[in-house]
C-alpha cells in the first residue's frame, strides 16, 4: 500500500461569522479542506460567497470564529502573533487581484522587500529578486516604479514577490480578474509554471473557467462549505441560482 501523504495545509471545521449590531453573517459553516504538497486547487463560487475570506484564513491573515487551520499537522493559530507573522512571511506567498505594490519603490525593491524583512543577506536577496523578475519577463524593467508599468507587468512583479522566500503554499485571490484576457493567461501560465518549478502548493480563487480547468482540482464554495466538482459542474447553475463564470 502507498504511504499516505500528509496534507500541507488543512482547514478543519472552519466557521467565520461577522457581527454587525444585531446582524450576524455566517460566511463559512464547518468548512473542511486538505491541500497536499505541490497540489493545484481552484476555488470557485459566486461573488461574495466567501472565497477571499477562506484564503485569508488559510494564509493566517485572519482568524476563524471556530475551527482550526493546520500546517504540517500543527494548528497555526497556537502560535504567538510574532511567531505567526514570521511563519506567514516564510511559508506563505500571496497574489491578490490588486497587486498592492509600494508605489515609491522600484520593481526590484518591491520584490526584495520580502527577503529583507526576513533578514536575509542583502546581496543574496538582490540576486534572487533580479533572477525572479527576469524569470517573469521583467529583466529590462527592474528599476521602473509601479506607475511606470502596465497592469500586467505590475501583477507579474507581485507574482515574483510572492515566491521570493520560497513559500510552500501560494495563495492567489482572483489574480487575473483585473487583467485583459491575453495578459491574464500569461499570469495564469506563470503561476502554474512556478508551482511546477518550486513545488509550492497553489490555491487560486477564480472566476476564470480556463484557469480553473488548468489547475486540475476544482472546489465550489457554496452555503459556507466546499464541494468537489468538475470544472463543467462548477460553471453550471448553482442551487442558489446563477452561474459562477
Amino acid at each position: 500500500m502507498p504511504t499516505p501523504v500528509t496534507p500541507l495545509v488543512q482547514a478543519v471545521g472552519l466557521h467565520k461569522r461577522y457581527v454587525d449590531g444585531p446582524s450576524v453573517v455566517e460566511v463559512l459553516v464547518g468548512l473542511d479542506l486538505a491541500v497536499l504538497p505541490g497540489e493545484r486547487v481552484a476555488i470557485v463560487g459566486a461573488s461574495g460567497v466567501g472565497k477571499s475570506t477562506l484564503l485569508h484564513l488559510l494564509g493566517c491573515l485572519d482568524r476563524p470564529t471556530e475551527g482550526a487551520v493546520r500546517f504540517d499537522g500543527g494548528d497555526v493559530f497556537d502560535r504567538s502573533e510574532a511567531d505567526l507573522a514570521a511563519f506567514r512571511s516564510r511559508e506563505i506567498g500571496f497574489v491578490f487581484q490588486f497587486h498592492q505594490l509600494l508605489a515609491d519603490f522600484t520593481a526590484l525593491e518591491n520584490v526584495m522587500m520580502a527577503g529583507l524583512i526576513g533578514r536575509e543577506p542583502r546581496n543574496e536577496v538582490r540576486e534572487r529578486a533580479t533572477m525572479l523578475l527576469d524569470r517573469v519577463g521583467l529583466g529590462p524593467r527592474l528599476h521602473h516604479r509601479p506607475g511606470e508599468l502596465s497592469g500586467g507587468e505590475q501583477q507579474r512583479v507581485a507574482v515574483a514577490r510572492s515566491v521570493m522566500r520560497r513559500p510552500r503554499l501560494l495563495l492567489a485571490d482572483e489574480p487575473t480578474g483585473n487583467l485583459d484576457p491575453g495578459t491574464g493567461e500569461r499570469v495564469q501560465d506563470l503561476l502554474i509554471d512556478l508551482n511546477r518549478e518550486t513545488g509550492a502548493a497553489l490555491v487560486v480563487a477564480t472566476h476564470n473557467e480556463r484557469f480553473a480547468s488548468a489547475l486540475g482540482r476544482c472546489l465550489r464554495l457554496e452555503r459556507g462549505r466546499l464541494f468537489e466538482v468538475s470544472v463543467a459542474e462548477a460553471w453550471a447553475p448553482s442551487e442558489a441560482g446563477g452561474r459562477f463564470g
